[in-house]
């Protein structure tokens, strides 16, 4: 019985060798989609890239992706859920500097480690972000925007995807550095946020270049400033919020990023297969000049470097909510 018991469990064994060997060379297998998580509201930055790489993804893996939006806490409520699902290789996770480097100084229990939950997949790329107001708002300038919002009570109103996103917290840091107050308004997501501040309800919004770039070319919105070090070059008439030469903001910067995970503990054979076929992906020029014409600077990392980079902006953002004294609302 024993020597039949070892048997049986070396031929299970060499089985799922070979289906895992089979998964990293060929399709996954047919009628079982692969949900793609994305932890905030539809027509957000995540949102957009996650469905441009799952439609290729699904043709090069002989399977469908499935988008499933679960917005909520700055993208912790989405990223709990994957970092619970079976490692499997049927789950992927859109993360970002948000839910996997922010939220875990911000908020007393998310519920996930960012690190230990998740085995990173694919860097998509790195983006400034832009501060924008409605067209038809008097201020063309950063000194016109903290100048307004020193004379208003409770200062002027900024939305931004959820507390603890980057978009809230390089309100706070601008806040910080400037010693100007703001209000936050915290939405689910960019979608219902920046159409917010199109509409008027909202003053302004920190915002990804990917979600902001469109409406200000459409002539909805106006761009004040970018976060990034230099300007970028799908927008080379603004300035940078350092380039403001205001007190205290000098060597301003903040980026955002976006990334793909999956849950601890699937296969490692499934994650390079996956870690090639998005690189594969994203590496096409069309998906080059989509990334590009967003505003973003394509990342070409290894998994274990991906490991490295998100383990320093988790240190990085942790010294900076510190400083700042950033409460989650």
């Amino acid at each position: 019985m024993q020597r039949r018991t070892l048997i049986n469990t070396a031929l299970a064994t060499m089985a799922g060798l070979s289906t895992l060997t089979a998964f990293a060379q060929g399709n996954w297998p047919t009628g079982k989609p692969i949900t793609y998580l994305v932890p905030f509201a539809a027509g957000g930055t995540t949102d957009v890239l996650g469905r441009l790489i799952g439609q290729k993804l699904g043709t090069a893996l002989g399977t469908t992706i499935i988008i499933d939006n679960k917005p909520g806490a700055g993208g912790s409520v989405g990223s709990e859920v994957g970092s619970r699902a079976a490692p499997d290789g049927y789950t992927l996770v859109g993360g970002t500097v948000s839910s996997h480097a922010i939220n875990v100084s911000l908020y007393p229990k998310i519920g996930y480690d960012p690190i230990k939950s998740f085995a990173p997949v694919t860097l998509i790329g790195t983006n400034p972000l832009v501060l924008v107001v409605n067209q038809a708002s008097p201020y063309k300038t950063l000194k016109d925007v903290l100048e307004a919002s020193k004379g208003k009570s409770g200062g002027l109103s900024s939305a931004s995807a959820g507390t603890g996103t980057s978009q809230h917290l390089s309100l706070e840091l601008l806040a910080f550095r400037s010693g100007v107050k703001f209000t936050h308004v915290p939405y689910k997501g960019s979608g219902p946020a920046i159409q917010d501040v199109i509409g008027g309800q909202v003053d302004m919004m920190f915002d990804t270049s990917v979600v902001a770039a469109p409406h200000v070319q459409s002539g909805k919105l106006r761009a004040i400033a970018v976060t990034s070090a230099s300007r970028l070059a799908s927008m080379p008439d603004v300035p940078t919020v350092a380039e403001s030469g205001l007190p205290g903001l000098a060597n301003f910067e903040v980026l955002s990023w976006q990334a793909i995970f999956a849950p601890a503990g699937t296969p490692a054979l499934m994650v390079d297969r996956l870690h090639k076929e998005i690189g594969r992906i994203l590496a096409e020029p069309e998906m080059q000049g989509k990334l590009k014409g967003f505003g973003m600077e394509p990342a070409n990392m290894t998994t274990a470097q991906i490991a490295a980079f998100q383990r320093a902006e988790v240190a990085k953002w942790a010294q900076v909510i510190k400083a700042a004294n950033i409460k989650a609302e």
